[in-house]
């Protein structure tokens, strides 16, 4: 299908009839704030679940909480982290596709990404199987090593089901359709406390049934998804059934699932690397303890930079398909506003309550005042790791997938790790030192961002966008 010759690619009336440029910003701050809700609370209940399944645990006790804190940050190195990052090649395919109005290509972009995902995870439940033989040949604490290998055993049915979770969320995200993320996401969350007590006490399963209770869960999520999108008058247009074409441009759809599979694994992969890394410190026990409830949190109050990230994307995705690109550019000033505000807010609630929040994970006074300590530096962590998503969001909206994956790559493994290699383990500031590390990152990665967001010619990816949707079932600029 071609664009009508009465539509032009780039520049649609549309965007100078919303009124003065003040009632421009009010009506962008409406549209961010209307997805960007639901979609914090939705990522927000989604990822409470293994923060949930981690509490529970770390009132079996320390060995208990450091197993299934390996555990946790093995599989989302290994597993959660690449379907997260290649279903995230949907923000861009969806959400150009649908401000160009090809409906009909959102379903199949979801079937094409539901199967490449599907394939993917027989590939990590395999490497799953060996998670004790790996952490024990990187000398971890056998007894932990063993813990961690059998919770992980308990958690790989979670993977074929986390895979299609990721691409029906997106597939509705950029369609603007977000409450029902968010209401499906709370029902798992209610559902997931009572779910874990049965299976951790009243079962007995312990450290595994927390594991298990993570696909319970998850999979009443992605049903509840499925049905709304093969039920829903909303989705009438975007989802025609089933179809061969899923099967057709496989190759053509891993030349952006790949690289954005890399954008978000370089930074994913480089915090739970400093939770692994806490292993080999003095005190193994506590430190991979605390930096695991570290990172819990972080996660916690990452999903606020998450939602404003996926708003931002399926705000400049849309746009840009639509051919609108001061709409997109406009839409970038919002978010960063927004972005930095969320930032402070936050940040000096996280300071606060730093001397109550390690009571929720665990009994134990000496992780409870560790905690305390290094939350200052959470808070921190969080303020430059809140910018740096909304610029993430602004990039995947483009299909800049490429250079976000270079920027991380630089940003992390040229100066974050070994950054907090040298705090931790030469200057002595143990689990601290290797957060210390990460902020390093953190700034780098925001400046390099910041700088390609501010370099973008709009004009220029409006017209990319547009002509990509409209020439082929794949956009041809994201092949090369």
């Amino acid at each position: 299908m071609v664009p009508s010759m009465e539509e032009p690619l780039v520049g649609s009336n549309t965007e100078n009839t919303q009124g003065p440029g003040d009632s421009l910003v009010l009506i962008e701050v409406k549209k961010q704030l209307y997805l960007a809700g639901p979609l914090i609370a939705g990522s927000l209940l989604q990822n409470i679940v293994q923060m949930i399944s981690v509490m529970f645990v770390g009132h079996l006790g320390e060995l208990a909480l450091s197993s299934a804190s390996i555990a946790t940050s093995f599989a989302g190195v290994t597993g959660f982290s690449l379907l997260v990052g290649m279903s995230s090649s949907l923000d861009t395919l969806c959400g150009q596709a649908f401000g160009a109005k090809q409906y009909h290509l959102l379903g199949m972009y979801k079937q094409r990404a539901v199967l490449v995902l599907t394939l993917v995870s027989v590939v990590v439940a395999v490497i799953w199987a060996y998670t004790c033989q790996i952490l024990l040949f990187f000398r971890l604490d056998p007894e932990i090593a063993m813990g961690a290998g059998s919770y992980i055993r308990w958690l790989t049915p979670a993977l074929f089901v986390y895979g299609p979770l990721q691409c029906h969320v997106r597939f509705l995200q950029t369609q603007n359709i977000v409450l029902p993320v968010m209401l499906s996401a709370g029902v798992m969350a209610l559902s997931h406390v009572l779910v874990c007590w049965l299976l951790v006490y009243k079962l007995d399963l312990g450290n595994n049934g927390a594991a298990l209770a993570n696909t319970i869960s998850y999979l009443a999520n992605l049903l509840v998804l499925a049905l709304y999108v093969r039920l829903s008058q909303s989705c009438k247009n975007t989802w025609t059934g089933l179809s061969t074409e899923a099967f057709r441009d496989i190759l053509s759809f891993m030349r952006l699932a790949v690289p954005s599979a890399l954008m978000v694994c370089l930074e994913w992969w480089s915090f739970d690397l400093i939770v692994l890394l806490s292993g080999f410190l003095p005190n193994p026990k506590l430190e991979a303890s605390v930096l695991s409830v570290s990172l819990n949190t972080v996660v916690l109050v990452s999903r606020i930079p998450s939602g404003l990230g996926a708003a931002i994307s399926t705000r400049v995705s849309n746009e840009l398909g639509a051919g609108r690109p001061h709409a997109a550019h406009l839409a970038t000033h919002v978010i960063m506003a927004l972005s930095i505000m969320s930032g402070v807010s936050v940040g000096l609630l996280m300071i606060l309550v730093r001397n109550l929040w390690g009571y929720a994970y665990s009994k134990e006074e000496e992780v409870v005042q560790y905690i305390a300590k290094i939350m200052p530096i959470l808070a921190v962590t969080f303020l430059f790791d809140d910018l740096q998503s909304v610029l993430s969001g602004i990039v995947r909206g483009c299909g800049f997938q490429k250079i976000g994956a270079f920027v991380n790559l630089s940003a992390y493994y040229l100066v974050g790790i070994p950054a907090a290699l040298c705090f931790a383990f030469l200057y002595h500031f143990g689990g601290m030192g290797l957060w210390l590390g990460i902020i390093c990152g953190l700034v780098v990665q925001m400046l390099l961002l910041l700088f390609i967001t501010f370099s973008t010619n709009w004009d220029k990816e409006a017209l990319k966008a547009k002509n990509g949707v409209f020439g082929s079932s794949l956009p041809a600029d994201l092949m090369t």
